[in-house]
């Protein structure tokens, strides 16, 4: 697809095979396109549905067109507001807007109408066998199915029987509407498909006035066909759908709509099951759907993960014909290059070794400054205090280092950040001979880069005052399963069993003062730590910042 360089603004690069057809069909007469986007409202959006938005929304932007956010609102028992707003939400969130807004249940009159015409014509019946018997008699890949005891009812008793079904005479499961197409269908799809189920349930948007739904694959191409949306867009597994998308609306002689599969997305280290996060959220292994390890946008949302830099993974991905798995380290590294621009650089120490300057003098605080963002020369600076004792990573302290070493170990140099050059005189050990300070002096012409005789230090490190550190809760988040192909479990296993026990980590950290006005959302990079972003969860006295990515892809490391 399209270099996106902003929401909705995409550059020029060479097609793919949606864009071809869209250039092929506008050349060829088509006057405008429209596309949709066609969510069922019953969970939270994943980062697989970022990119069909991208994909939706991105192509009638280019080609001038209309995108239209229609919500596939058929089954009233897994379905809620509560998803509808959520959805809304998020495809703001990654800058796109819709032309209309509409809902399957908008058409259910149609819909019905429909069915009906169907049924005069002799396409449909209403069956009364019950949904297993259904099943064992549709046959298999290689034995054709039965039809069933009911396929031959009149057009009269049908349509009795159908308006029966909708005044509330029978019960729930005790009759279909099915389509008369072929038991004998090498596509199974066509096998005399459900077209409603009976269902005495309240409907989000319709209340109680319906006890008759329509399927999915029925309602789904008539609603294209409504609102004539030219290219119906949609991943591969619906390819087997296709033929019956057709089917009804040729066999209704509507606006003809065309279905297009690509391929979905699929990501290492990550399942997008709404069934199985469900199962995550319900049995309590993560805290909800926007927990910042699920893969859902609030979740990532939560985390700190930029939406330009998903578009930007999403456009790296591409639109292909056939199915692969990305490494979620492509997703990261996205997510890790749009942040290098946007963040401003703090300082933060998560796990803190104390540092006594022993020639600084007690009691004076001074302010030395610090460049906001390297990367944006209109970010400033800010100021920093720098006291006699602070806080450095425990990590940047080796006390038999090997060769090469850069950081500080006893008698050795480094410069502190924006800072002054210091030596290691002494190490304070506890009664376990835990390292639990250093004793060091400071070089007092060394500020600004410099240094009292001209010596060049190698090592750099990031530190906090004691005096004016800002603690705060720190969620180390992590991926959350072990295995690379979740899609590919071995014999015997479940999802749940490749789970990462690391997955979260909390620690207490020491922060510069500039974050204690952080908002939650804000993201920043913890110099030489990462990218961190505030937690709703943060109160005026206890700031929580999640880990949002490392700076570097850690676990490319560990898979060399």
């Amino acid at each position: 697809m399209s270099d996106i360089s902003e929401a909705g603004t995409i550059n020029e690069k060479p097609l793919n095979f949606l864009e071809e057809i869209i250039e092929n069909d506008l050349a060829n007469g088509m006057e405008a396109i429209q596309t949709r986007f066609p969510p069922e409202p019953n969970g939270y959006l994943h980062i697989g549905h970022a990119k069909a938005i991208s994909i939706d929304f991105g192509l009638a932007k280019k080609y001038g067109g209309k995108c239209n956010l229609r919500f596939d609102d058929t089954n009233p028992v897994k379905e809620d507001v509560e998803y509808v707003d959520s959805i809304k939400d998020d495809i703001r969130w990654l800058g796109f807007e819709w032309a209309g807004e509409y809902y399957a249940s908008d058409y259910f009159e149609q819909l019905y109408d429909w069915a009906v015409e169907l049924i005069r014509q002799g396409k449909a019946y209403v069956d009364d066998q019950s949904q297993e018997e259904i099943r064992l008699t549709r046959g298999t890949v290689t034995v054709p199915g039965k039809n069933s005891p009911w396929r031959e009812r009149s057009v009269e008793e049908n349509l009795d029987l159908f308006a029966r079904m909708r005044a509330g005479e029978f019960p729930d499961g005790s009759k279909v509407l099915r389509a008369k197409i072929d038991m004998a269908h090498p596509n199974m799809m066509l096998r005399d498909p459900l077209m409603y189920r009976i269902l005495h349930a309240s409907h989000h948007r319709t209340g109680d006035k319906w006890c008759i739904y329509p399927m999915y694959d029925y309602a789904h191409g008539e609603s294209d066909s409504i609102e004539k949306v030219t290219h119906s867009m949609c991943t591969l597994e619906f390819d087997i759908h296709r033929p019956l998308y057709d089917w009804f609306i040729r066999e209704l002689a509507i606006y003809p709509s065309h279905q297009y599969e690509f391929a979905r997305l699929n990501l290492t280290y990550t399942v997008m099951s709404k069934r199985k996060l469900l199962q995550l959220v319900q049995e309590g292994i993560v805290s909800g759907w926007d927990d910042p390890r699920m893969p859902t946008l609030v979740g990532i949302r939560r985390r700190g993960y930029s939406a330009q830099g998903l578009l930007n993974f999403v456009e790296r991905v591409g639109v292909a014909k056939r199915d692969n798995l990305i490494d979620l380290g492509l997703l990261e590294y996205s997510v890790r290059e749009d942040l290098n621009k946007k963040a401003l650089r703090r300082m933060a120490v998560l796990d803190p070794l104390k540092v006594v300057i022993t020639n600084y003098p007690e009691g004076a605080v001074e302010e030395v400054q610090a460049v906001n963002n390297p990367e944006d020369p209109t970010s400033g600076t800010r100021p920093v205090p720098f006291t006699r004792e602070l806080y450095i990573e425990r990590s940047d302290f080796m006390e038999e280092p090997p060769k090469k070493y850069f950081r500080l170990s006893p008698g050795k140099e480094v410069r502190l950040r924006y800072g002054y050059i210091i030596r290691c005189d002494e190490v304070i050990k506890d009664a376990e001979g835990q390292v639990v300070e250093l004793r060091c002096s400071y070089d007092a012409e060394s500020a600004h880069g410099g240094s009292s005789d001209g010596r060049k230090i190698k090592g750099i490190i990031h530190w906090v005052s004691v005096q004016h550190t800002v603690p705060a809760e720190i969620r180390l988040f992590d991926r959350l399963f072990l295995k690379e192909d979740m899609g590919n479990m071995e014999e015997g296993k479940e999802f749940k069993d490749y789970l990462n026990p690391d997955s979260l980590r909390v620690v207490t950290g020491y922060m510069e003062p500039a974050l204690q006005n952080a908002l939650p959302g804000d993201t920043f990079q913890f110099e030489r730590m990462g990218y961190f972003t505030k937690d709703k969860d943060s109160t005026a006295d206890s700031p929580v910042f999640n880990r949002t990515v490392t700076l570097k892809d850690s676990w490319a490391k560990l898979s060399e």
